[in-house]
């Protein structure tokens, strides 16, 4: 199939393929009836501009990795469809990455991007990443690099993350006011700071309702249902269960739930359980979870922003660290239920 080039307007003009060029990007001078006629004629003639030719003259790609951990959880698709939301407007397209939790892909996924050639990267690490040498790396060769939600602090480049404290304080806190005195935490690893602020928002909620702390209240779990499961059910088979729990996610809430229901437990009369996240989910289960709602499409919108403003700097880009606000939705699952004396 022969493509039309802007050698081949030209000559049907006439005119020097410079002029056809300025015409396309409307930079120079050229009377306005000379553009007109070359649009006109190129439409005529089927052209269509060549896209690896604007990327080689432009230094671009036009492409942005983005890497994820997993995609069980809604949260990531969200924040992806916020991602794009914003790259597609100005041109880009996305690639996006799965790590699937292991940080051998993830850093398996940075080389391939790099050597993609995409302009930056927006990462969520996963919680077995220890080692960011790689990432302080590229960060310092002044490569675009935008971390959210589970970001690495040695890395000084731009993140942009939730009130995670202040949101785990207030979801510890509604538990306390239901009348809960004996509540639990099943945390994140503690690898992530995402995981060590929920904890400590947890922990501090406690000490300001003069709620005595003990280390077996906090119960490092996981971020996956099958996490949740295996940890309640240790906690089921030690007759070891609390009044309430607060979950790092929803997926852990979730599993607890099943094995909760599953030996005869009633959600919330015999055990409450909190949320974090807020998952689609959480309204179709029974009973509805309460969860910390995040808000994931701005999550991925702010990213992509700040991204293009590092494109577009060339170099001259100071890191950014964005901060955004969440609400608790609260839901039968926290609840107390009150005590009936119709019989």
């Amino acid at each position: 199939m022969y493509h039309v080039t802007v050698k081949d307007i030209a000559r049907k003009l006439n005119v020097a393929v410079s002029t056809v060029s300025r015409a396309f990007n409307d930079k120079g001078e050229i009377k306005q009836e000379t553009r007109d006629l070359i649009l006109k004629t190129a439409a005529e003639m089927g052209y269509h501009p060549n896209p690896i030719a604007k990327k080689l003259f432009q230094q671009r790609s036009f492409n942005v990795g983005v890497i994820i951990p997993e995609f069980t959880n809604s949260f990531f698709p969200d924040v992806v469809t916020g991602i794009q939301e914003v790259l597609f407007k100005e041109g880009y397209q996305v690639l996006i990455m799965q790590s699937n939790e292991s940080a051998v892909n993830e850093l398996e996924n940075i080389k391939s991007l790099e050597s993609n050639m995409v302009d930056g990267i927006i990462l969520s690490i996963t919680s077995q990443t220890s080692n960011v040498d790689y990432l302080k790396k590229l960060n310092e060769q002044g490569f675009p690099l935008v971390m959210f939600n589970r970001v690495a602090d040695e890395v000084k480049a731009s993140q942009v993350v939730f009130d995670d404290y202040k949101w785990a304080f207030f979801a510890t806190e509604h538990l306390i006011y239901q009348g809960y005195k004996k509540i639990f935490h099943f945390s994140g690893p503690k690898a992530l700071s995402l995981s060590r602020n929920r904890m400590q928002g947890f922990v501090d909620a406690l000490k300001k309702h003069r709620i005595p702390v003990t280390p077996d209240m906090v119960i490092e779990t996981g971020f996956m249902m099958a996490d949740g499961e295996r940890i309640m059910q240790q906690q089921i088979d030690a007759h070891n269960l609390p009044e309430a729990i607060f979950c790092v996610n929803d997926t852990t809430a979730f599993g607890a739930m099943k094995k909760l229901k599953q030996n005869g437990y009633r959600i919330p009369a015999d055990v409450a359980l909190v949320g974090f996240t807020e998952n689609f989910v959480d309204e179709l289960v029974e009973p509805q979870l309460t969860s910390v709602a995040q808000p994931t499409f701005e999550i991925g919108r702010t990213a992509a922003r700040l991204l293009l403003e590092q494109i577009e700097s060339k170099g001259k880009f100071t890191p950014q660290t964005i901060v955004l606000n969440g609400r608790l939705n609260v839901r039968e699952s926290s609840v107390k239920l009150k005590p009936d004396y119709s019989s």
